[in-house]
């Protein structure tokens, strides 16, 4: 069974998702992928303590401060390659940004493989079920193309520069996923 409960930020609202004792879900209105982990219906329910520590981690966050991913317990639902993936997003430090193709790497060192598509680096990278708190935020293109972000490219802009990235050498792209 799982339990949400909505949380306004400075982004847009988003949704929080919880088994009762670990969170499983944070999305926000519109995004990609929605829900997409959540095996049937989540009740509303406000008074969750997971839901308090991650509302307050959300605060923390939009006002500047750099807390922790593990300060939260986190249950994203994922095979095995996915859970792979989101492992290195987690290890992305604040303000920080990395490319597709460096995940792609670090997935064929951590899997045994000569290579690893981008591609399907991208598709787990873009169902990450805890948008924001496990950063997937801070995967940009090889080229600086700030495609990707399941949220669309204005809140990844906006999460980016919150975090002080320098947006200089990056670039919003004409055409490509998750505009």
């Amino acid at each position: 069974m799982y339990y949400s409960t909505t949380y306004l930020s400075p982004v847009g609202l988003i949704t929080l998702a919880c088994d009762g004792d670990k969170l499983a879900g944070l999305w926000l209105e519109g995004q990609k992928y929605h829900s997409a982990t959540i095996s049937g219906p989540m009740i509303k329910k406000d008074d969750i303590p997971v839901f308090d520590a991650a509302k307050n981690w959300l605060d923390r966050y939009f006002a500047g401060g750099k807390p922790g991913i593990s300060e939260l317990p986190l249950a994203p639902a994922g095979g095995e390659f996915r859970q792979g993936v989101w492992g290195i997003l987690c290890k992305i430090p604040y303000g920080g940004l990395i490319t597709y193709g460096d995940i792609a790497k670090k997935m064929a060192v951590k899997m045994n493989k000569k290579t690893m598509s981008s591609q399907a680096v991208g598709g787990a990278v873009g169902h990450n079920p805890i948008s924001i708190i496990i950063p997937c935020h801070r995967v940009v293109g090889s080229n600086g193309s700030l495609t990707g972000y399941a949220g669309g490219v204005a809140v990844k802009t906006k999460l980016l520069e919150l975090e002080g990235v320098d947006l200089s050498p990056l670039f919003t792209p004409q055409k490509g996923t998750a505009l």
